[in-house]
């Protein structure tokens, strides 16, 4: 029985974006309620950024509706940490809102589920030397995850399906997870994330007339719910008994999001060395530099889910190997950082390469008099 319900929350989540999306479009296009373009923006014409709403209508609905036969103490508070970033966020699709009050928006929303919804980390699992924890450092630990988790996933959407993309494939690895650990609650929550982000998904990546982007309302409602997926898998006891054991949990929890994550962190330290805000926008992300070696928003998006789906793979395997989890923790962020790097060195070694090509042309033009003449009479007209 309770696999219909994981099929009814991926199916009414997406039947609820796909139908709510045309609407939402329509409504913006005669409301004027566009993106504003710039020179920072990679799209130059004219999207709808209010695809939020679809995502978390289609997201809040589907989990209330598909949950119905569990015991779901907790999904109050989610709901209600999830509207207070939806809003903000939508707020600030609509008209700017500063960094500021978002970011005391994310705290505040963090701490609702912290405090009120008892999604924390108690348990370390090694990580740091430690195991049970108590309730003080288990709560910042958790506030400081979930906060630079919501603002991953609203920093990585800077291209179509990028951070849908990524989220989609996150929640439904943590879903069949869940799944497998009997937590069918969160499984089914999973799913419709899923579900809701698929339908998204589509319009964003393939629509024309009804494309539509995101916006801070769907990336921070994606962002403030994987990391309450991301903290309650961090507190599932992990057994021998269990279909898949995965003892060093955060390492392999910490691969799931690894893209979004070390490229936030990578962004920021950027700005921070350059003295600007960490908030403050700019062109440094990965799926910028791999957008001007690919200059197709579907290649790039399919690059950077696939290698974030290998960071899991090679995770899982590192849990069965002997090593520890400090270990872990520092192949993979090594190999995400070499990865993140490697872009930036194609777009460097191809800029060369034009360099010398154009001087060689030059070269040429200069040491053939019949192709200089050629130039000249060009020129001429």
């Amino acid at each position: 029985m309770s696999h219909l319900y994981f099929i009814l929350s991926i199916v009414l989540a997406f039947l609820l974006v796909v139908i709510s999306i045309p609407a939402i479009v329509r409504i913006s296009v005669k409301k004027h309620l566009f993106e504003k373009i710039d020179d920072r923006k990679i799209h130059k014409y004219l999207v709808p950024t209010l695809g939020g709403i679809a995502i978390f209508l289609g997201f809040i609905l589907s989990t209330i509706i598909s949950t119905n036969g569990y015991s779901f103490d907790e999904l109050k508070y989610i709901i209600a940490s999830i509207i207070f970033v939806f809003f903000i966020g939508l707020k600030d699709d609509l008209i700017i809102v500063s960094n500021r009050k978002k970011f005391v928006i994310q705290v505040f929303a963090a701490l609702l589920l912290i405090f009120l919804g008892n999604i924390r980390l108690t348990n370390f699992h090694g990580f740091l030397g430690l195991h049970n924890v108590n309730f003080f450092i288990g709560s910042l630990t958790t506030l400081f995850l979930m906060v630079l988790t919501i603002n991953a996933y609203n920093l990585i959407d800077g291209i179509d399906g990028l951070a849908s993309g990524l989220a989609m494939v996150a929640a439904f690895t943590f879903g069949v997870w869940f799944v497998l650990a009997k937590e069918f609650e969160y499984a089914v929550m999973s799913f419709a994330l899923v579900g809701s982000l698929l339908g998204f998904f589509i319009y964003n990546v393939f629509g024309t007339t009804n494309k539509i982007f995101m916006g801070d309302a769907g990336s921070l409602v994606i962002g403030l719910t994987m990391s309450a997926l991301l903290v309650r898998y961090n507190q599932i006891d992990s057994s021998p008994q269990l279909p898949i054991y995965l003892q060093e949990a955060p390492a392999v929890s910490f691969a799931i999001v690894l893209v979004p994550l070390i490229d936030t962190l990578r962004v920021f330290a950027i700005r921070i060395k350059q003295g600007k805000s960490p908030f403050a926008p700019d062109t440094n992300h990965v799926h910028h530099r791999l957008l001007r070696l690919f200059g197709n928003h579907l290649k790039v998006t399919l690059t950077i889910v696939f290698v974030n789906g290998i960071f899991v793979v090679i995770a899982v395997g590192l849990n069965y190997l002997s090593i520890n989890i400090h270990q872990q923790f520092l192949i993979l962020i090594i190999l995400a950082l070499i990865v993140s790097y490697i872009p930036a060195v194609l777009i460097k070694r191809r800029n060369e390469s034009l360099k010398t090509l154009v001087y060689n042309q030059e070269s040429s033009s200069a040491l053939n008099p019949a192709m200089l003449c050629s130039n000249t009479k060009n020129t001429s007209k």
